[in-house]
């Protein structure tokens, strides 16, 4: 059996494994008004926008916090109080984006589709078509709850065909899977540094059109998460406007470094794929199915049904596998028993057959049928 000497590796959608030169990022202080300091950020920001090829349309704006922290600051500060907002719902992540609007007191629909199956793009269409005070579409482009991957390009290209607004939650896809602003109309794209960028996690971030962010001026119901001031403050002084996440900047300066390195998007998608690839492939050698048909399926995270038979207990097999080395993640579906495995991070296809192993003797040691 594999050992054990360093820290579990972590396969879920972030927080995720990071590589020890980003850990090394982090040994140093940084002052927040510091010049050089300062200069990481604004890097950091220009490198982001060109992943997603924004450069002569977006901005990014960054922001202290989880994921959740820019979802909620991109739909405040660029959904107007009188706008609506349209939410194809696949998922926990989609959920959330409706119990966010409710908080904000922003007007939502709700366009319900199965867990297993993609948002469609013809049936937003349709609902925008339907109900012209729709302002705005929320959509979810990787839903981690499962790892389903919704289609993105149509989507968008529906939105825009109805003249409303797309705002994406790609906290699980940017930097992994292409997203191109010059040729897909997306209004905002909001992401977070402990994801496919492998670095770790507290700061979130929304690239979004400048004219956009610019007609957005005194949406935002709360003062920390206003995109509009943020940028406005950043521009005047290069500065964040309240104490920024230092460490978590400069990790992901790191991490952006080693991105450039290893080849960009083309090349981390690459990995992770083949990282889903084999792990789908070891799991169904010890009889353990996944969630989602193939053509649905990310190569982030995979969902599987659980084992069948009383001597399974997610509890048990977490621990388990955990002290093999390798941390888990639980089910997100609340009528299917699953759980969860990741594919980003720092990992490769040598550490997911190790994940294999140690699910296969896991399993066999708690006297749960498997194939393999």
């Amino acid at each position: 059996m594999y050992a054990v000497d360093r820290d579990p590796l972590l396969l879920t959608p972030g927080p995720l494994t990071t590589s020890l030169r980003t850990k090394q990022a982090m040994l140093h202080d940084w002052g927040s008004w510091d010049a050089g300091f300062n200069t990481i950020t604004a890097d950091v920001c220009r490198q982001l926008v060109a992943i997603a090829h924004g450069e002569d349309s977006h901005v990014c704006v960054p922001l202290q916090g989880s994921g959740t922290f820019s979802v909620e600051a991109a739909l405040g500060t660029l959904v107007p109080r009188h706008g609506k907002v349209l939410v194809p719902n696949n998922g926990a992540y989609c959920a959330r984006i409706l119990k966010i609007l409710g908080y904000l007191g922003r007007e939502a629909v709700e366009l319900r589709f199965a867990e297993d199956q993609p948002a469609d793009p013809a049936a937003i269409e349709a609902a925008l078509a339907a109900d012209p005070a729709i302002t705005h579409v929320a959509q979810v482009h990787c839903e981690t709850g499962t790892g389903i991957l919704n289609p993105l390009a149509e989507i968008a290209a529906a939105v825009a065909r109805q003249g409303r607004e797309l705002i994406v939650d790609a906290m699980s896809s940017f930097a992994a899977l292409d997203i191109d602003l010059r040729t897909t109309p997306i209004t905002a794209l909001v992401a977070a540094s402990g994801k496919c960028l492998e670095g770790v996690p507290g700061m979130g971030f929304v690239i979004v059109r400048q004219s956009a962010l610019e007609a957005a001026a005194g949406n935002c119901h709360s003062l920390a998460m206003d995109l509009h001031d943020q940028w406005q403050y950043m521009q005047k002084t290069t500065q964040w406007r309240f104490t920024p996440p230092t460490h978590v900047v400069v990790a992901l300066h790191a991490a952006l470094a080693q991105y450039a390195e290893e080849g960009g998007l083309n090349a981390r998608h690459a990995r992770y794929a083949a990282n889903c690839a084999a792990l789908v492939d070891g799991m169904a050698g010890l009889g353990l199915k996944p969630f989602l048909a193939p053509e649905h399926q990310a190569p982030i995270i995979v969902t599987f049904h659980a084992p069948s038979g009383p001597n399974y207990d997610f509890k048990t097999f977490y621990a388990a596998v955990r002290d093999k080395g390798f941390i888990l993640y639980p089910g997100k579906l609340t009528e299917v028993d699953t759980f969860r495995v990741g594919c980003i991070g720092a990992l490769t296809t040598q550490d997911m057959a190790k994940v294999i192993d140690a699910v296969g003797a896991t399993l066999r040691a708690m006297n749960v049928a498997v194939d393999g």
